[in-house]
């Protein structure tokens, strides 16, 4: 059974449309990330769920109850946001309970359940403090633990960690995925970081202008994306993109920008002399494989364990080389980079994908 299933969902402003007919099935217990690129309508679509934002037309249940009308309070659901909304004058107790105690639930009760919460995300010493005492992680912490004391069926995050540092986010991706695990409950979560919604997700919707893109696991999307879109933005550093022609076999593709280079790749349904997109991704590169581009190197960027190389043929676009051998490269090297056309992604003139 889903937990939560939306219906052609749709969301208009007048005649502006901003969320154009979603179809999803979020099963119990499912971790769901919904990612893209800012004004894509991913939070107005949580914020439906939520309740905060009418829907102008098609269905959201949960557990097969009609929410439409249903007011947000009554949903089983607990929100978090990107701002972390604690009231600086109340103790991190006050700020965990409050919410408990405006609902009249009994105080021996509420004081159970923020010392539950706070066993489960190490708030215990801090109990006592005020959020100006605190650091923009514990502050987050709080954040979800006055969620977690209302015992929800759904949490929705709305992209809970923009406000943090690089190094303070990381931590907290790997507290948010050690709290799911531990609470088992459903998590919807929106992000436009293609990073986290790799590294939390059990299931990523891939949103643009109000359309859901592809749905599917974090290496499905990566693996295989069904447009050129989704290849562009799952995957860091992004997917490298060269402009191609089918020949007249349909055989191989001859790619005009690097010195008519061909690529031996079989591509069922496209027209010869029709231009089509040649995907490739960094780590693709290596020291063995049929197909080769001569590029010159750019800059590299060594990052210890690995190096990437940016490098381009001509006067022409870059291309991300990911090695493992990058200590000898240096700015300016001539290079053959070499690759399988196995690993190749096509996309039509339309962006879509050929198999």
């Amino acid at each position: 059974m889903s937990e939560l299933q939306l219906s052609d969902v749709r969301k208009s402003y007048g005649n502006f449309e901003v969320i154009k007919g979603v179809d999803l099935d979020i099963k119990t217990g499912e971790f769901v990330v919904f990612v893209g690129p800012s004004g894509c309508g991913k939070s107005t679509l949580l914020r439906m769920i939520a309740g905060l934002e009418e829907i102008t037309s098609g269905d959201l249940t949960i557990d097969d109850e009609r929410m439409n009308d249903v007011d947000p309070s009554k949903r089983g659901i607990a929100m978090v946001f990107q701002s972390y909304a604690l009231y600086p004058h109340m103790t991190v107790r006050e700020n965990m309970g409050f919410a408990l105690r405006f609902a009249g639930v009994p105080k021996a009760e509420i004081e159970q359940r923020v010392g539950e919460a706070a066993i489960i995300l190490e708030l215990g010493p801090l109990l006592d403090r005020k959020p100006k005492q605190l650091s923009g992680g514990q502050r987050q912490r709080v954040a979800i633990g006055r969620a977690i004391v209302r015992h929800p069926k759904i949490f929705l995050f709305d992209e809970p960690l923009s406000n943090l540092d690089a190094e303070l986010r990381v931590h907290m991706r790997i507290e948010i995925a050690r709290l799911h695990k531990k609470l088992a409950t459903t998590i919807v979560y929106v992000t436009h970081d293609q990073v986290e919604a790799m590294t939390l997700a059990d299931k990523i919707v891939v949103m643009r202008n109000g359309v859901v893109e592809q749905v599917g696991s974090p290496l499905d999307l990566y693996d295989d994306p069904a447009n050129l879109f989704v290849a562009g933005f799952i995957g860091s550093p992004k997917m490298n993109f060269l402009k191609g022609i089918v020949d007249a076999g349909g055989t191989q593709v001859r790619l005009p920008d690097f010195g008519n280079a061909t690529i031996p790749v079989a591509i069922k349904g496209a027209t010869p002399g029709s231009s089509v997109t040649i995907g490739i991704r960094p780590e693709h590169f290596g020291d063995s494989g049929s197909a080769s581009l001569d590029l010159t190197i750019d800059m590299l960027e060594h990052l210890g364990g690995e190096t990437f190389a940016y490098a381009r043929h001509g006067d022409g676009e870059l291309i991300i080389i990911e090695t493992k051998n990058g200590r000898g490269l240096k700015s300016g090297d001539s290079i053959a980079a070499r690759f399988d056309p196995a690993a190749v992604l096509v996309f039509d003139a339309d962006g879509r994908r050929l198999r």
